[in-house]
């Protein structure tokens, strides 16, 4: 399988070379779907699942020059027939996952009937993943909530976690939950980023002793690149790996 699991998307030269040596060929000549289902629970989701096609997002992803563009929606496939969107899912070099709620996108990955292609499909198409999507790619993952979303899948637990953040502590809820199982690490992206207040390296140590598997914690101008069962940490910026277990 091939996946580039990224914190903010295509950000740096490093990670840019990455994607190519992925896809085997240059962006120009290779064909992308890009699918922002994640982003829909949050407030305007339907605004920022534009941005990114626009250009109006930081984050390079769908402003790369592709040869070819598509928009593929998880939560219509249950209402069409397979046969109808499977061709194009087959025929694209990189599906390019969005960000937003990793518990909702895990849910539509397994509702669409996505989820069981990928291990076939990934052994041509590149997985390329933006925090959220990068973080439903795991087998298990953990995310935090200041109020749990409704209809976003099913947990395997949840947890009340203290954070520290510049303005004092925060309580919120820590959700562990079950991803796409295409790689057995977990991941807590935007470490250090400013807009998220609670993404310190404290704080993602926090985190991590709480998801039974290996945590990388990475920030936005880091990915992890996986061919099969080779992985490599493609960063020019700061990246924490925790070998942890779950610690009461």
């Amino acid at each position: 399988m091939k996946l580039l699991l990224t914190s903010s998307g295509i950000t740096n030269p490093s990670i840019h070379h990455a994607l190519v040596d992925l896809l085997g060929k240059p962006i120009e000549e290779s064909n992308a779907l890009f699918i922002p289902t994640a982003i829909y629970p949050f407030k305007y989701g339907a605004r920022y699942a534009w941005n990114p096609i626009s250009g109006n997002s930081q984050s390079q992803l769908c402003t790369l020059p592709w040869k070819t563009l598509g928009l593929l929606e998880l939560t219509a496939l249950p209402s069409i027939e397979k046969a109808i969107w499977l061709p194009a899912v087959e025929e694209a070099d990189a599906l390019l996952f969005w960000g937003g709620d990793p518990l909702y996108l895990s849910y539509w990955l397994q509702q669409s009937g996505l989820a069981p292609l990928l291990p076939t499909l990934l052994q041509k198409t590149v997985y390329v993943g933006v925090s959220a999507g990068s973080m439903a790619a795991s087998k298990i993952f953990g995310e935090t909530y200041s109020v749990p979303r409704g209809g976003s899948g099913i947990p395997l637990s949840s947890e009340q976690l203290i954070l520290s953040t510049p303005e004092g502590e925060i309580s919120t809820t820590l959700i562990t939950a079950n991803g796409a199982g295409l790689v057995d690490f977990a991941i807590i992206p935007h470490l250090d980023n400013k807009q998220h207040a609670d993404a310190s390296i404290a704080n993602a140590k926090k985190w991590a002793a709480r998801i039974p598997a290996s945590v990388y914690a990475i920030d936005d101008q880091t990915a992890i690149k996986v061919v099969d069962n080779d992985i490599e940490v493609v960063s020019e910026g700061d990246w924490t790996l925790f070998f942890r277990s779950r610690q009461k």
